[in-house]
């Protein structure tokens, strides 16, 4: 039997679709280069101290819900106080070990994918878990998605975006967006029917059922998804440095290039503690009172 020379005819689909796309995939470049580059000038141009003292007292709200009643007392000290102290000695390390500047890039990075993600992801999963026909062609393309090595990704990016930060973000959102539309797919669905048809009976129609019940309701399960997706974005941000972007990656990047321990052992570090404290606010975001 002939060999099946599938991969030509993808790398065909793609020639055609980037030469098509040109302008669109410019306009696109543009728009999350311009993004990345003010928040990078934004939060570049603030001292060191006032962004990490903005994390912790935001880490502690996070925690605390709030400002206005805060108690804390001998039994809730270690709970409130864990996650502002670690964001404080960790962001502290950064900066003295000299990777401020590119844990800022990462960060940078990592928000604007997952803005992205989260504006795709969302109203996606909230069409599939409304419309059994759209979940089921949505579905396995995401199968597809989470199944394809990571690496595999960035070779696309590059024919449509060049090299540099956008096919960074690019790859990093398609990457993780499925865990956005999955879990809020999910979240909608887990929502008790007889609380859709109470409020329906009470006059509700479909968009005020969908905004002030199933969301509302799916709201846990909405953002233990979205504390997935900034945790995918961020180990992709670090294999994206391989088409340009910077950031720490960067520096892993030049670590393994060079064998160079001592630097890859400190910027993977940077990375640890950027990803626990990013974890850790997230899942306190999502917790109940």
């Amino acid at each position: 039997m002939e060999k099946l020379n599938l991969g030509k005819y993808i790398e065909k689909f793609v020639d055609v679709v980037s030469i098509k796309g040109a302008p669109i995939f410019k306009q696109i470049t543009i728009i999350i280069e311009n993004c990345i580059n003010v928040l990078q000038s934004i939060l570049l141009s603030l001292p060191f101290y006032i962004i990490i003292l903005l994390v912790v007292l935001l880490s502690f709200a996070l925690k605390n819900k709030g400002f206005k009643n805060i108690k804390l007392t001998s039994s809730n000290a270690r709970n409130l106080l864990e996650l502002p102290l670690f964001s404080l000695l960790g962001l502290v390390l950064i900066y003295w070990m000299g990777f401020w500047k590119e844990a800022m890039d990462t960060l940078v990075l990592v928000i604007v994918s997952t803005f992205i993600i989260l504006i795709i992801g969302i109203p996606l999963g909230i069409i599939c878990a409304r419309n059994k026909k759209v979940n089921l062609l949505v579905r396995p393309l995401l199968d597809f998605m989470q199944t394809m090595p990571a690496f595999v990704y960035l070779i696309p990016a590059i024919l449509f975006f060049s090299v540099g930060n956008v096919p960074g973000v690019i790859a990093t959102v398609i990457f993780s967006l499925p865990p956005a539309v999955r879990m809020t797919a999910l979240g909608i669905r887990d929502v008790p029917k007889e609380t859709v048809e109470a409020s329906i009976a009470f006059g509700c129609t479909k968009t005020q059922t969908l905004f002030k019940v199933q969301l509302p309701l799916a709201k846990p399960t909405i953002l233990a998804g979205v504390n997935q997706v900034i945790m995918l974005a961020l180990s992709m941000v670090v294999i994206a440095s391989m088409v340009g972007a910077g950031g720490l990656g960067e520096s892993v990047y030049a670590a393994i290039q060079q064998a160079d321990v001592a630097l890859g052992f400190e910027a993977g570090l940077c990375i640890v503690i950027l990803a626990i404290i990013l974890d850790r606010m997230t899942q306190s975001l999502g917790n109940k009172k």
